[in-house]
């Protein structure tokens, strides 16, 4: 074979080969490098070519769920606003154990091989299985009640650990004071939540000591497994006044199902926050999830710029609350909402 024909046989495999990469570079610009399966906003610069992404920020959350789902949200959002886009300079994998503490382990060692620049905890049991995983990469976490009392962080004025960020610590004492308010002849108030999730202890304990500051009794009703959710709301109805629900995952996931029990002998559900009233519940003064999210994430920017350590980083609370109304589920327990209220809330209809 002549030397012209081994040339041009190696430059056609050579344009061969090119067009192969390109078209790997241009899927990748498709994609913008989000997560199979889920659509991540990214902000991307138009015009601009994307690229795989030079940071890798890996999620890990412990079910899906309005609130948690909303945090997720805000802290892509967030990031994108400190000039970290998915499909520019950002990977975002998510990943969700599916209500599993035994499957949130699995995962966080899954991430932790990953080796990601920094690691996004949403909620208690999954920032525990982060942090038991890894005392080196940088956790930021979300939706935890008290990192201190799961173990993440020596104090909240100074973790001297590899985690901060934000706490979800729901104002119990308030949305007790807005029970009294909307239902003042109410006697009995109960309380729904899962015993094995420390974030929901810490607050039925602290809504025993606002209902006895109020003189009302509190029925206090636990559930572990989802499967006895309807049951428990069921037998719970029946002896109390009103339902709340704290910011207990458990009951985040099940709020369907105990909304539906309620309803039925017109019992009101009061939730720990808003993405409960999104799935039914009547009414709750308590955390913007969303913007949580996008606090987190100002403290994620900061440490990807090495301008902070989580070390020395305080855990931030949201500064405001805000009122959630359901006014489908006003409408069918023909319960009227004070118009102060209902001029400043977030509004859900089903």
């Amino acid at each position: 074979m002549s030397k012209r024909i081994w040339f041009l046989l190696a430059a056609a495999l050579l344009l061969v080969f090119f067009a192969a990469c390109g078209d790997e570079s241009d899927a990748v610009a498709e994609t913008g490098g989000n997560v199979p399966g889920e659509s991540v906003p990214g902000g991307n610069v138009p015009g601009e070519e994307l690229v795989e992404g030079d940071f890798l920020i890996a999620s890990l959350q412990i079910v899906a769920h309005p609130a948690l789902d909303a945090s997720r949200r805000g802290f892509v959002t967030g990031l994108a606003e400190e000039g970290f886009s998915v499909g520019r300079n950002l990977r975002f994998e998510v990943f969700d154990a599916g209500g599993s503490g035994a499957d949130a382990h699995l995962m966080a060692a899954q991430i932790v091989d990953m080796n990601p620049d920094l690691i996004l905890g949403i909620a208690t049991p999954t920032s525990q299985a982060l942090a038991g995983a890894t005392d080196t990469i940088p956790i930021t976490i979300t939706a935890v009640t008290s990192p201190y009392n799961a173990g993440l962080v020596e104090s909240h004025e100074r973790p001297n650990t590899n985690v901060t960020g934000t706490t979800d610590m729901t104002p119990v004492s308030l949305q007790f004071e807005l029970i009294t308010r909307i239902f003042p002849e109410a006697e009995t108030v109960g309380i729904l939540y899962n015993a094995g999730e420390s974030n929901a202890v810490i607050q039925a304990n602290i809504a025993e000591e606002a209902a006895a500051s109020l003189g009302i009794n509190l029925d206090r009703m636990t559930v572990a497994v989802a499967g006895d959710v309807m049951q428990a709301a069921e037998i719970l109805v029946g002896r109390v006044d009103v339902i709340y629900t704290p910011t207990c995952n458990l009951m985040a996931a099940s709020m369907t199902a105990i909304v539906r029990a309620a309803e039925n002998l017109g019992v009101p559900v009061v939730a720990g926050d808003g993405g409960g009233v999104e799935r039914g519940a009547l009414i709750t003064y308590g955390i913007n999830y969303y913007e949580l999210g996008r606090q987190t994430a100002q403290m994620a920017a900061q440490i990807l710029r090495g301008e902070a350590q989580p070390q020395t980083m305080p855990i931030q609370a949201q500064a405001q609350y805000e009122f959630f109304v359901n006014i489908s589920s006003a409408e069918i327990l023909d319960i009227a909402i004070p118009e102060d209220i209902l001029a400043i809330a977030t509004l859900f209809a089903d």
